[in-house]
């Protein structure tokens, strides 16, 4: 098995960056019309600097709003406006959900892509896939392309305006990547590009894990009091650039199908996919029964930064068999990422690690007289 190790072409972060969006796109070759893909917050935030520095680079541009969920619905509509506008690149802007989309759009239509979150929430942006799902909000598929983004861009004074639950839940998506990146490396499987991983690969998924304990508490501050900090600027570089590196080169494993699976409870649909990864990152630990000092490791950080421990903080405080059964059905379907894991993996282990995990994360908050759930 050949090894791939796949990338971005251009990853820039800064402060106030959107300002050099037009430089950096004809530095690039990236011509207009561009199609700009933004949900509202994106919009109100940019659309003063995407005329500033889109009109300094000649690059004409046309904005369509998001929708809100990364659908085969949505992706059509989006697909439609692109035609109208004759546009030669997309340009999205926005969380996790629109850049999927963009990414999608630019791919059946066959344009470059340009990827400027405004919250550093997941792993997203510098990835070569989108995490397809229906219309209420449930995973349905991945969706993988040929090429990463032409361009990503962050603007770190834009995140550091972001919701705090956002950067945190950001966290909660980063934190799962040197676990399952581990777990696919030492199994020997293919990443997400059908190769195997790289030592950088894996390098990027370990180091993101460090800047996490490092700067997450830190990073976490800086957007509570609005502030650019080298904390922040080195946490959502983890978010962003070393978690989409470390797990598109290395691979997913238990926790982003743990994920997938509480999707198919109505009540996590109010969590952030990386709070509920984080839950899973929790549960793949006791499906490959880690150390306790590992597992306490995670139980300290999360509830240091603010992420779920407990299925009460994913909207489950109620889990009826039947519920939990329709959890671990979909999590263990064929075909996804569990079953990169160095054993078989049934419902019913499925099962009992994400109870197990829940009695844990409820133990470990009694203990430290954190609040119930």
């Amino acid at each position: 098995m050949l090894s791939v190790f796949s990338c971005p072409s251009r990853y820039t972060q800064g402060r106030n960056a959107t300002e050099f969006l037009g430089q950096e796109m004809t530095g690039l070759g990236l011509q207009g019309p561009a199609l700009i893909l933004a949900g509202r917050s994106a919009r109100s935030m940019l659309a003063e600097a995407w005329r500033r520095t889109l009109g300094g680079a000649g690059i004409s541009y046309g904005i369509h709003p998001f929708g809100g969920e990364c659908s085969l619905a949505e992706i059509e509509r989006v697909k439609a406006a692109a035609k109208a506008c004759k546009a030669r690149v997309i340009v999205a802007a926005g969380g996790g959900k629109a850049l999927d989309t963009g990414r999608a759009t630019a791919a059946d239509l066959d344009l470059p892509v340009v990827n400027c979150p405004t919250i550093a929430s997941s792993d997203a942006p510098c990835s070569a896939l989108s995490v397809i799902y229906t219309e209420d909000g449930v995973f349905q598929q991945y969706r993988i392309y040929r090429k990463n983004p032409d361009l990503v861009l962050v603007d770190t004074a834009v995140i550091a305006r972001s919701p705090v639950r956002l950067l945190v839940a950001g966290m909660g998506d980063a934190l799962a990547t040197m676990f399952e990146a581990r777990t696919c490396v030492e199994g020997h499987v293919k990443n997400m590009r059908g190769g195997g991983s790289t030592q950088s690969a894996l390098a990027l998924a370990e180091l993101c894990y460090r800047t996490l304990l490092n700067d997450g508490a830190d990073a976490r501050r800086a957007v509570e009091t609005r502030t650019v900090t080298s904390a922040l600027e080195r946490l959502v570089e983890a978010n962003t650039l070393l978690s989409g590196l470390g797990f598109e080169s290395s691979g997913l494993a238990a926790a982003h199908a743990v994920h997938n699976g509480l999707t198919a409870a109505p009540g996590t649909h109010a969590y952030f996919h990386g709070e509920k990864v984080a839950f899973g990152t929790l549960v793949q630990l006791v499906l490959e029964g880690k150390p306790r000092g590992v597992v306490e490791e995670i139980l300290g950080f999360s509830s240091e930064v603010g992420l779920p421990i407990t299925l009460s903080q994913v909207g489950l405080a109620e889990l009826p068999v039947e519920l939990l059964e329709r959890i671990t059905a979909r999590a263990t379907a064929e075909g996804e990422t569990i079953h990169n894991e160095p054993f078989e993996v049934r419902p019913d282990a499925v099962a009992d690690a994400i109870l197990a995990a829940d009695a844990i994360g409820r133990a470990w908050k009694s203990a430290n007289k954190q609040e119930l759930p």
